[in-house]
């Protein structure tokens, strides 16, 4: 029997027992052994909760006690998450996360701690919830270069995009509606300005370029700024606007971004609506996969959790190998990405625009007072240079082809 503690007890930890007790048998048959949640850590009592004899309050008591070889951390946050995730691993007890501001701050630190002690630090919850992404980069993917992840990484923004879309709401509107029904928190930053995703997509561009990719170097831009104007422009022209998480290798240099984009019916993220999100990789033989489900939420995320406890407990005393580095891999400048964009100027200055852009796509949306068109593609810096000598641009979106 393997002793297993879960640190907090909110949504995701008490999900984490709910699975495990739910599907007891199926997990001791997948785990090869008995999986026994022994403590369960918080600081609050549950007085009724079926398993309020396992709550502890003291730390301690759960990495003093040698019965216990894995632990699920589910608190959150980076302190004291980290001094105990760190503490636990040292002690040659395996850790499981869902805390990806933890794991893209210290992941690469906290792995080798794991393989210095034989024992695992996992966090297949941590980027896309309920979705496998980190073990098929880890197992499934191997053979492959892995040039290119683009991916809708955060359900809070997919969701009021997607309402901004078929409702023709504002973003306002969007924002207070998801609020209410738990979809967006109180203070609602880390998902609409993109900080979230960029967590994100830092940890599946370290795992994938083996070194590690700081999340504080990507640039990232939220959806505040996306109108209803925006989107009457892009389903006249048979486009979605979707904010995208993106790392590629591009003739040996590395870019990383998390921009809203439009993209059309021929990309597989274009379906991806409401909270789903979806993960597309490029392998340089396999070509593309995708990855698509729920990315948050109680269950699914607890249930990614269980799938790492089950491999820990399948591989106790010696570690799952997992290519991230401490290295930090230089990214290259935005000036130097490549894109088409979409552009909105006002009516005025439509031939200015025309005479800096060249051939561009105009698309008629019957907008009064602007007009709006897609550019050739271009580097950052050209299309900034050309903007700025139009003057007034109302408003432009990345063209993710």
């Amino acid at each position: 029997m393997v002793k297993v503690a879960v640190l907090g007890y909110g949504t995701v930890g008490s999900g984490i027992v709910e699975v495990i007790k739910t599907n007891q048998d199926m997990v001791n048959k997948k785990a090869g052994d008995e999986i026994d949640v022994k403590y369960i850590l918080d600081l609050r009592d549950f007085p009724g909760d079926p398993y309020e004899n396992l709550v502890v309050h003291d730390v301690e008591v759960i990495l003093n006690d040698p019965e216990v070889q894995v632990i699920a951390e589910a608190m959150g946050g980076v302190e004291p998450a980290y001094t105990f995730t760190k503490r636990a691993l040292s002690s040659g007890k395996s850790v499981c996360t869902s805390n990806k501001e933890l794991v893209a701050k210290h992941g690469p630190e906290l792995l080798q701690i794991a393989r210095d002690n034989k024992c695992n630090y996992m966090f297949e919850a941590s980027v896309g919830g309920g979705i496998p992404i980190i073990r098929p980069l880890n197992a499934s993917l191997t053979p492959e270069r892995v040039d290119g992840i683009t991916g809708i990484l955060n359900g809070t923004t997919n969701y009021i995009l997607t309402k901004m879309e078929r409702e023709g709401s504002d973003f306002d509107v969007v924002l207070k509606e998801a609020q209410e029904k738990g979809y967006a928190e109180r203070n609602p930053e880390a998902d609409v300005e993109g900080y979230d995703a960029c967590r994100k997509i830092a940890i599946l561009s370290s795992l994938v370029y083996g070194k590690n990719v700081n999340f504080e170097n990507i640039y990232t831009e939220g959806i505040t700024k996306i109108t209803t104007t925006d989107f009457t422009y892009a389903k006249k022209a048979g486009w979605a606007i979707k904010l995208l998480a993106m790392s590629k290798e591009v003739d040996g240099k590395y870019f990383a971004m998390v921009t809203p984009c439009m993209i059309n019916a021929s990309n597989p993220l274009y379906n991806v609506n409401d909270v789903f999100n979806g993960i597309l990789v490029h392998g340089n033989t396999l070509g593309n996969t995708m990855y698509y489900g729920a990315g948050a939420g109680k269950l699914p995320t607890a249930s990614a959790v269980v799938s790492d406890i089950i491999d820990c407990v399948k591989h106790l005393g010696k570690t799952v190998f997992c290519f991230w580095d401490s290295e930090d891999l230089q990214l290259s400048s935005m000036d130097d990405s490549v894109k088409r964009f979409f552009v909105r100027v006002a009516d005025a200055d439509f031939a200015k625009a025309q005479e800096v852009f060249g051939d561009v796509e105009v698309i008629d949306a019957g907008v009064a007072g602007e007009k709006g068109f897609f550019t050739k593609a271009m580097s950052e810096k050209e299309f900034n240079e050309k903007s700025a000598q139009i003057g007034n641009v109302l408003s432009r979106i990345r063209v993710e082809e």
